[in-house]
């Protein structure tokens, strides 16, 4: 497995590989979750890339970006036993040059859900997603449904922008009790912990109302946001019942539906979603 730098190195290292490439980009910290995305990638190309970058384009002013959990050698080591090829760990002023001026807006999906709860998150990401898929130029690149109105901004500005990659979203993995795997659980107390629960019971109850025959969207998120609100520990910054493709809110439930929420339990915030309808 080689370790590049710089951008110029990472691209010279891809634009000679053997094709199909694959790219899983990270911030790092990796866990169950990263694992499945590279293990899907290592199944369907010939060639593995992956980065480690913490993106401070993407946290807000009150948001974790400093204490946000660091241990490259360990994720190197996990990425090697994965069978990842080459790694680009840029610094950041490799990413964001001095004078760096240029940001990528991919407009009203970006607005809704967690673009309401962190002002300016995804023009970060998506600004430092377009600089990877221009570098790297892949075949395909690789992301995690658990955060599913990252990969629709992904979608959005691979295609609007001609990145040419095959975006492939890879199913939430998840605890033996339910919990969505993410790096932030780490900074759950053992309370907080059994807390977290309610937000996949929540969407739990969501599927079990619909293959009951509710429809109406606005009563199954009242339900869901009362089984939320019986966690002391719990506060909902959003509980959501949208199209699948716009993220607009649904009245009723016709065909798919995207249901995501967004839970602060203690200081953590914790997000999850399923799509019901399929």
């Amino acid at each position: 497995m080689k370790v590049v730098q710089t951008a110029d190195a990472f691209r010279a290292e891809l634009s000679t590989a053997e094709r199909p490439v694959g790219l899983v980009p990270t911030m790092g910290a990796l866990h169950a979750g990263h694992m499945a995305l590279l293990h899907r990638a290592r199944s369907a190309n010939a060639t593995l890339a992956a980065t480690i970058f913490v993106n401070p384009a993407q946290f807000g002013p009150q948001e974790d970006f400093l204490a946000y959990p660091r241990d490259t050698e360990a994720d190197l080591s996990q990425m090697e036993s994965a069978g990842v090829d080459v790694v680009f760990t840029p610094a950041l002023e490799e990413v964001y040059p001095r004078g760096f001026d240029t940001y990528v807006d991919v407009g009203r999906i970006a607005t809704r859900l967690e673009g309401e709860f962190r002002p300016g998150h995804f023009r970060g990401v998506a600004t430092v997603v377009s600089k990877l898929l221009a570098i790297a130029r892949p075949d395909r690149a690789y992301f995690g449904q658990k955060d599913a109105q990252q990969c629709l901004v992904v979608k959005q500005l691979n295609a609007e922008l001609n990145l040419g990659a095959e975006i492939v979203v890879v199913p939430t993995v998840r605890e033996d009790d339910g919990l969505a795997v993410s790096s932030r659980n780490v900074y759950l107390s053992p309370d907080e912990r059994k807390a977290a629960l309610v937000l996949h019971r929540s969407l739990s109850l969501a599927r079990r109302l619909l293959e009951e025959g509710g429809s109406n969207a606005e009563e199954i998120r009242r339900q869901m946001r009362t089984l939320i609100d019986e966690k002391p520990l719990a506060r909902i910054d959003y509980v959501s019942i949208a199209d699948t493709t716009t993220l607009d809110e649904l009245d009723q439930i016709t065909g798919s539906a995207l249901v995501s929420l967004a839970v602060r339990i203690g200081n953590v915030r914790l997000i999850d979603n399923i799509t019901l309808g399929d």
